[in-house]
């Protein structure tokens, strides 16, 4: 009886440790099997893991203008303001802010005893620090035109800190909301261009850098030191994996708790999944971004705005809301979110007319050669579109490719990583044609977008635009406080901007998360923030937690 209960024991043990090894040479968490239907009280601790496409190029988003950096950097670094769930502005570092009755200063007061996650004091001296550091002319930042408009930064004592314009500006409240706050004591003297804090930052909000991983991943941990206080979940991961299937099978397999879906994904193998169902919530939200073809003004023909109408005219807009978004968009014919005051409702996206589309490039000296393919003066109509690793965007590059070759425009299609995509060629202005998206601000402002003056290496206004009326309008705009005013301006500004096609508006996708379900304390029907207002306050109960083999 003795042997069996030894031979049975050792088959125990090698069982063990059998599914131990392959778990870990897998790299595989173990997952318990549980109903994450049920309600759990709110707790502290876990680990989130998010997937992300691109790697950032660094954490300082004033430098990188990036929106994979603006996502990690998020959790890191703090601003005097926020918006809170019902996009209403409240403090983040601020304790209270009060503008003058001229509507040209405004004077914030900081939280007491705030602290940098190294420990040092936080004060209006670091405030004062990070606007000279945006509006210094040798810092490489296409934010800076809010700041510069400030006649005057002061800090009069640690924890007040006041800004004059010459003149009231409108967005003014909104931009302290969008500048991540940079610790004076670590960066003074420093070239903010090039230094090694963009990769091992110190900031002061609910994370701090645990740990970045090139190529692989970064890790966030909790920051006791936060000035927001202490967040729920203990750990972040963002691990970088540029093909959407690559992360749709690691979603399944467990190892990411939540990814952007594509169409497909959402709308076809989710509802015939039920085991992902059981696990998985699902969100589906229009955001404050749209998709758009952008043409470099700067080359030719690009600078004939009957070449871009034309190229407006033969893309089938709707083929791709229906083909690439499985009807999960909506067109657009303006730089905002459709729906919004800011949106010209009087205005429509260009109609799918290919008879209009090759008399626009006969107007302008076009003839299809034997090859069919357009030609002015024995030069033929052919150029490159860029984008970077995306699907759905490369799947539009592919349907836009197709209805081009039907008019004579002969397009090829490059496809890159997103750093060497903003690096090599946005940043620089090497490109024919781009395929790429804008993540908008809540405030209409759009100056650093299309003014005239936003054309440096490193700045918004990478296609080249210039419109003497559109910068007067947006230089308007900034001024007028008057809503109903500033929205006049906005709509004239937007149907300028579609009658001058400097880029062909491709489609506004509705936002499509998958969200395990272990994750718990979002809210759902989702505010007007959307579902990511209050991270911090999301939580992973204990029985919920993965099981992870430590490495």
């Amino acid at each position: 009886m003795r042997d069996s209960l030894s031979d049975l024991s050792h088959v125990a043990a090698l069982t063990v440790l059998l599914a131990v090894c392959l778990s870990a040479c897998g790299r595989a968490p173990i997952e318990p099997i549980v109903n994450y239907d049920l309600e759990y009280p709110p707790e502290y601790g876990g680990t989130m893991i998010d997937a992300t496409r691109g790697e950032p190029s660094g954490l300082i988003t004033m430098i990188a203008g990036e929106s994979a950096a603006s996502a990690v950097a998020q959790n890191i670094f703090s601003s005097l303001l926020r918006y809170d769930k019902n996009l209403e502005f409240e403090g983040e570092l601020a304790e209270s802010w009060a503008i003058s009755p001229d509507q040209k200063v405004i004077t914030f007061k900081l939280k007491p005893n705030l602290k940098w996650s190294d420990g040092k004091p936080l004060t209006s001296a670091d405030v004062l620090f990070t606007w000279r550091l945006i509006t210094d002319e040798n810092t490489r930042t296409p934010y800076a035109s809010d700041y510069k408009l400030v006649i005057k930064a002061e800090a009069p004592d640690e924890r007040t800190f006041r800004v004059s314009y010459a003149e009231p500006y409108a967005p003014a409240v909104n931009s302290w909301a969008g500048l991540d706050i940079l610790p004076k004591h670590l960066l003074e003297g420093k070239d903010i261009n090039n230094t090694p804090f963009a990769r091992n930052p110190v900031g002061s909000h609910y994370y701090k850098l645990e740990k970045w991983r090139p190529g692989e991943q970064i890790s966030l941990v909790s920051n006791p030191l936060s000035t927001q206080g202490v967040p729920r979940i203990e750990r972040l991961v963002s691990r970088f994996i540029p093909d959407e299937a690559s992360q749709f099978l690691e979603l399944m397999a467990n190892n990411i708790d939540t990814m952007t879906l594509s169409p497909v994904q959402y709308a076809r193998i989710f509802p015939a999944r039920p085991e992902l169902q059981k696990k998985f919530s699902l969100y589906k939200e229009l955001g404050n971004s749209y998709t758009y073809l952008g043409f470099n003004l700067k080359r030719k023909p690009f600078n004939d705005a009957r070449v871009r109408k034309a190229i407006n005219y033969a893309i089938d807009k709707q083929e791709l809301i229906d083909g690439v978004l499985l009807g999960m968009g909506e067109p657009v014919a303006s730089p905002y979110k459709p729906g919004t005051r800011w949106s010209n409702p009087h205005l429509q996206p260009y109609r799918y007319d290919p008879a209009k589309a090759q008399a626009l490039l006969e107007e302008a000296g076009f003839r299809k050669n034997k090859d069919g393919i357009m030609e002015r003066n024995g030069k033929p109509l052919s150029f490159e579109i860029l984008t970077n690793q995306n699907k759905q965007r490369e799947m539009s590059a592919v349907l836009i490719q197709r209805r081009l070759k039907e008019i004579g425009i002969d397009v090829r299609i490059r496809v890159l990583e997103w750093a060497s995509f903003i690096g090599r060629f946005i940043k620089t202005g090497d490109f024919d044609v781009v395929l790429l998206g804008w993540q908008l601000a809540i405030d209409p402002d759009q100056y650093a977008i299309w003014h005239s003056s936003q054309q440096a290496p490193g700045q918004f206004n990478f296609i080249g635009y210039k419109n003497q009326r559109v910068d007067r309008l947006l230089e308007r705009g900034r001024m007028e406080l008057d809503p109903d005013k500033r929205m006049r301006i906005y709509h004239e500004f937007a149907e300028i901007l579609l009658e001058d096609s400097p880029i062909v508006y491709l489609f506004a996708g509705y936002g499509l998360q998958a969200i395990h379900k272990r994750i718990k304390g979002i809210d759902n029907p989702a505010p007007p923030a959307g579902i990511g207002h209050n991270t911090q306050d999301w939580y992973i109960p204990r029985p919920l937690r993965r099981m992870e083999i430590s490495q």
